[in-house]
């Protein structure tokens, strides 16, 4: 009744499972097919379209249909392609769930379901623009889709999008909502979406005892055997499964008949891999040498007295075979562990038995799923319960239960005959290797394994990761004091798998690069050779000085190994003298790649990276590079750039993550002086980028440098000089050209620059970034020259600043660009006007249209004015918070030959028109009682309301009072300026107070 994904009407080929309109309808039917199919049903077989035909209104609705369809209509008020998610656990009835809504909202969408292969996703997008146009722009309809692959939807809606655009097609509707089905044992507490649990309310229960009377008036003594619907009716009851599953306690471990072990492989492969099954035809031949014992007998007859818990049901690639239910799998494995017959036995005797010869593909995946998916360890974030924190379980659910209930060596066991059984997969001698090191601890076994599974794979950099983490778990567990030839001897063997790693991972393309048709396709680009590489170097270091501080000298290039290897007592360790040169520049040159990846990308617009990677990474970077300058390190400005690698600040990454880390100001001011310092020694373009650069962060961080800078004269002329592949240097190109408003003249060709800036990204970052999400580095705010380039960090902390609440859900802000309706942000940024049009945003400046990216691509579908903030990312300048341009008012004919009517100015919400404003009537008590007038100051030079001067002339007063009183006569001629000052006490928590008296006074 709820066992896995429905196959039922898809042809041969197709990617899609359509439901038509009129399903059925008109169609003769025959009885006995109608009958078999739900008994099918009932039994436990996947949903078909037929059972919800013949059901109709008396079909069990679980309490989530309602909200589901609600969502889904929700989604059609929205344009271009929005994701319904459903989570449930196996066998409660989730894809029956999913199923009856697109049924029953099948004359309102055009409805679908995804069966086909997701690894050719430009077919299925090409096939799902097809559906929703019908072969015609006039006759276009919102697709529904149901989806069980949760990874896919994102690289899918790109597609979707990019066949819309190529075929020029005007939507006019929403394209399509994909209902994501997510099998999941581990629910989501607090969740918007909705979510299927083994557990009935009181209102289901009533519904399905209803049913069961109807059923039993129907079927009779048949009914007793109906195990999908019985476990449902019973509330999944544990007693129900036991009692009708005791047939398996009779099992005895010697001497197993053939039904029995068959009824064996099925339940352990469905009670470790949802949705699996056997095809008829294999169970036969399974019984093939028996056929003179028992003639010509169905499945179901050889299997008495297990038939009642198996299911048989036809779908498009042939009769398949499963238990009636995933707790039904579960108990009868159970069952035979208790009655002697342990998983590790059955696993094997499945490999031994069903894995002859040419084993078919699905089974392939089935048996590597049981054997080496690693479900997400999933633990509930104890700072927002709306958040999971996952993390993979060291190895597959049935080994872990096999090491749990049995012993490591029957574990090992299962995973090398299957490493022997399929000598041309991979992933069996991975997991056995990582088995070893991790579980057994030994290495030799482990190096042999991993070294295996990197033959029959040469290719995949994920599979030469295996080979560098045996030898690094082997540094890291070393037994105390270890020799240092032995310590460099495993770090050589190590730091030589990870660089074979990263350079597989350096020839690895993209989905979306060209490759030459035998290159390794990979959607991520593979950081963990390089990553891996500073972990051993940490562990190196860690290990050889905590025997002798002598070797701080040496890893740092201080000194040369050959001048110390008498205070280290061992002439022989100077084969290792090639290894050890070679590290710190190698550390240096991996921080500077992790530097980089962290400041401009990240995992997704939800997701940061894991935060070992930026610790451990800073942490090698302090111990070999930091520090210490190397020997002979005599290079012009040498001492300068050594106090910049230091700080993490040598480059333009490192200069633009400076807020982000929260250096100090003083440090900032130091790091400045010394760009300015290198430029002036050095005259070249990228140290004259990095100390603009520092002038534009201290700017932001508000502060007070003793310079301006005066060298954007000098930085325009060098221009030209820029390096192709620098976008950082294109990226400050940009915004220092980029007009203060939409109609300022700007004298170089914006278009020109960003396509400069798009092929730079490409040559230095793409493969890289392949599939990461790019946030914004900076914003164009309001103002003039370097006050006007805004850091994410401030506005990050303004916003955070006025909406305590939603620290923890930051990481969102860039998805849901909830941060652009904050009034405060609002003030800070400078709004342009634009146009959506073809599926592109463009900004007017200066009477030119300025092609951008979108940070929503949703925001796309509709052709239209638009006004939106710019933020530049690495790429380039992008479009945040684009809405719709409210419709400008056409006066008559009439109207316009008219007088003009006088308009009468809005009354400020701060003044009273009989008494005046707020800051005029109450400015004694301001001026007496207002605490934080420095805070003040800032917000409004940030907001443009007070000018250098009298910014600089308040400040330089000590008292508070008088800096009060300053404030208020620098801002008396502006209403704009007073309601600002007003507007800033409100937000204030300490000012609050002070502001409800005064208000209520008046």
């Amino acid at each position: 009744m709820a066992n896995g994904p429905a196959l039922s009407t898809a042809r041969s080929g197709e990617m899609l499972d359509v439901l038509n309109a009129n399903q059925f309808e008109g169609e003769f039917i025959d009885p006995k097919v109608v009958k078999q199919a739900e008994e099918n049903f009932y039994r436990g077989a996947p949903p078909k379209w037929l059972n919800f035909y013949i059901s109709g209104t008396l079909f069990i609705k679980r309490d989530g249909y309602d909200k589901l369809v609600d969502q889904i209509q929700q989604q059609r008020k929205f344009p271009g392609i929005s994701t319904v998610k459903l989570f449930h656990q196996p066998g409660c009835g989730g894809t029956t769930l999913a199923m009856k809504v697109l049924w029953d909202l099948r004359k309102t969408f055009r409805c679908a379901v995804l069966t086909g292969s997701t690894s050719d996703i430009t077919n299925v997008a090409k096939e799902v623009v097809h559906l929703f146009t019908a072969g015609s722009q006039r006759h276009q309809k919102t697709v529904l889709m149901l989806v069980n692959d949760e990874q896919i939807l994102e690289i899918l809606q790109d597609n979707i999008m990019l066949k819309i655009a190529e075929q020029q097609i005007v939507t006019r509707m929403p394209v399509v909502i994909f209902l994501n089905c997510v099998r999941n044992d581990a629910l989501l507490q607090n969740s918007d979406h909705v979510v299927l649990k083994q557990k009935l309310s009181d209102t289901e229960k009533q519904k399905f005892d209803e049913k069961k009377k109807e059923l039993c008036r129907k079927y009779n003594y048949k009914c007793n055997q109906f195990h999908g619907f019985n476990i449902m009716q019973t509330n999944f009851s544990q007693a129900y499964v036991k009692q009708v599953c005791k047939v398996f306690s009779t099992v005895r471990s010697a001497n197993k008949p053939k039904k029995t072990q068959l009824a064996a492989f099925i339940s352990l492969l469905n009670a470790y891999v949802p949705g699996s099954y056997l095809l008829e035809s294999q169970c036969l031949d399974f019984f093939k040498h028996d056929d003179y014992i028992h003639g010509d007998f169905s499945l179901e007859d050889r299997m008495e007295p297990f038939s009642h818990l198996i299911i048989t049901f036809q779908e498009a690639s042939g009769k398949k075979v499963c238990m009636a239910h995933p707790m039904i799998a579960k108990c009868c494995t159970e069952l035979m562990v208790e009655a002697g017959v342990a998983r590790s036995n059955t696993a094997r005797n499945l490999l031994n038995t069903l894995c002859r010869d040419e084993v078919p593909a699905f089974l392939v995946g089935f048996v590597k799923d049981m054997l080496t998916r690693r479900r997400p360890k999933i633990e509930e974030n104890q700072i927002n319960s709306t958040e999971m924190k996952e993390e993979q379980e060291r190895f597959s659910r049935l080994i872990l239960d096999i090491q749990r209930t049995e012993d490591y060596v029957q574990s090992a066991s299962v995973l090398k005959m299957a490493s022997k059984k399929f000598d041309q997969n991979p992933f069996f001698p991975q997991a056995l290797a990582r088995f070893y090191y991790t579980e057994l601890k030994d290495y030799n076994l482990a190096e042999m394994w991993a070294k295996r599974a990197k033959e029959r794979d040469p290719q995949s950099s994920f599979i030469a990761d295996t080979l560098g983490q045996v030898h690094k778990n082997h540094l890291k567990n070393i037994e105390h004091p270890a020799n240092p030839r032995e310590i460099l001897q495993l770090a050589a063997k190590a730091i030589k798998a990870f660089k074979d790693e990263e350079q597989l991972a350096e020839n690895e393309r993209g989905i979306e690069m060209k490759g030459d048709g035998e290159t390794k396709i990979s959607h991520v680009f593979n950081n963990r050779g390089m990553f891996g590489y500073l972990q051993v170097c940490n562990l190196v270091y860690d290990r050889l000085v905590s025997q002798n501080e002598t070797w701080i000298e040496v890893l740092t290039k201080k000194v040369s190994l050959q001048s110390v290897l008498g205070s280290l007592g061992d002439n022989k360790l100077f084969r290792f003298n090639h290894l050890i040169n070679s590290l710190r520049d190698e550390v240096e040159r991996k921080c500077a790649f992790f530097d980089k990846y962290l400041t401009y990308s990240k995992p997704d617009m939800k997701k940061d990276d894991p935060s070992y990677i930026s610790r451990d990474t800073s942490d090698c970077y302090r111990k070999y590079v930091g520090d210490y300058p190397p020997k002979h390190f005599k290079d012009k400005g040498a001492d300068l750039i050594q106090k910049l690698k230091q700080n993490r600040a040598d480059t333009s990454a490192g200069v633009l993550s400076c807020l982000d880390r929260e250096c100090a100001e003083s440090d900032l001011k130091e790091i400045t002086t010394w760009w300015e310092e290198i430029f002036s020694q050095r005259d070249s373009v990228s140290a004259l980028a990095n100390y603009i650069l520092n002038h534009i962060v201290l700017k932001n961080l508000r502060a007070m440098f003793p310079s301006d800078c005066n060298d954007l004269t000098v930085f325009k002329p060098k221009m030209p000089l820029i390096p192709e592949d620098s976008p950082e240097l294109q990226m400050l190109t940009l915004l220092l050209c980029w007009p203060s408003d939409s109609k300022e003249k700007c004298v170089l060709d914006l278009n020109e620059l960003i396509l400069l800036m798009h092929h730079s990204y490409e040559r230095a970052y793409k493969r890289h970034y392949r599939s990461r999400y790019l946030p914004p580095l900076f914003f164009i705010g309001k103002g003039q020259d370097l006050t006007r380039i805004v850091h994410r960090k401030v506005l990050k902390e303004m916003f955070l600043e006025q909406n305590e609440e939603t620290i923890q859900d930051w990481s969102n802000n860039w998805s849901n660009e909830k941060i652009f309706k904050d009034p405060t942000i609002q003030a800070r940024l400078l709004k342009v006007e634009g146009v959506v049009r073809n599926y592109r945003v463009y900004a007017r400046i200066d009477g030119k249209e300025i092609e951008m990216d979108a940070n929503l691509r949703n925001s796309l579908w509709r052709s239209r004015q638009v006004s939106f903030y710019i933020g530049f990312t690495i790429r380039g300048p992008v479009a945040f918070a684009i809405q719709t341009k409210p419709a400008e008012k056409v006066q008559s004919p009439e109207m316009a030959s008219s007088e003009p009517k006088e308009i009468k100015p809005q009354l400020s919400p701060w003044t009273d028109k009989n008494r005046g404003h707020f800051v005029d009537l109450h400015q004694t008590d301001l001026i007496n009682r207002v605490t934080d007038t420095e805070g003040i100051l800032l917000k409004l030079k940030d907001r443009g309301l007070i000018s250098n001067e009298n910014y600089e002339a308040v400040r330089a007063v000590k008292s508070r009072k008088d800096q009060m009183s300053g404030i208020i006569q620098s801002l008396t001629s502006s209403t704009m300026g007073k309601d600002a000052l007003c507007d800033i006490l409100r937000r204030m928590k300490s000012m609050r107070p002070l502001i409800n008296e005064l208000e209520g006074s008046d």
